[in-house]
């Protein structure tokens, strides 16, 4: 298994494990799929701040995915970070996912990066066990801040200082 940076080639792959799961779960709360114009603007806009977009590629199949942006705008959240991981099925449960948060974290970390931030469904039990099993603390829960699917859901955050 590489981890390596994404490329245009990637997203169709990105897109088949991606948009399932804004289709049919509440690991994420936004309902709209992603697009393959959309993606390449979100990589290539990581890029030019400086962030990451990186895979996790097996035999040249893609597995798995792990970004970061600024947390929030504005220069006082300058070394705020983040980050967004996703796993094709077929990879879960293998390391990808740990693999994927070191090489982020490292990446933001050597950038300038202070703390990183875990925004988790409150649905997502096994979200919330990964970030706590890597280190990350939870700092606050947002209840019903999201709607999907005819429910409220709560965003649980969680912190690591890099």
């Amino acid at each position: 298994m590489a981890l390596r940076p994404a490329t245009n080639e990637d997203i169709p792959a990105l897109l088949a494990f991606w948009n399932p799961l804004i289709r049919e779960t509440t690991i994420t709360f936004s309902s709209e799929e992603k697009t393959p114009g959309g993606l390449a603007r979100m990589i290539s806009g990581r890029r030019a701040a400086g962030r990451e977009f990186l895979v996790a590629d097996e035999g040249g199949e893609v597995l798995g995915l792990a970004t970061y942006d600024q947390f929030r705008g504005g220069n006082g959240y300058a070394h705020c970070m983040e980050h967004s991981i996703i796993l094709a099925p077929a990879a879960r449960g293998r390391g990808l996912a740990r693999a994927l948060m070191t090489a982020v974290e490292d990446h933001a970390r050597n950038g300038g990066a202070h703390s990183m931030i875990a925004a988790v469904s409150g649905e997502n039990e096994v979200g919330l066990g990964f970030h706590r099993a890597i280190g990350y603390r939870q700092v606050g829960v947002l209840p019903q801040v999201g709607r999907k699917f005819g429910r409220w859901l709560d965003l649980v955050l969680l912190q690591k200082i890099l």
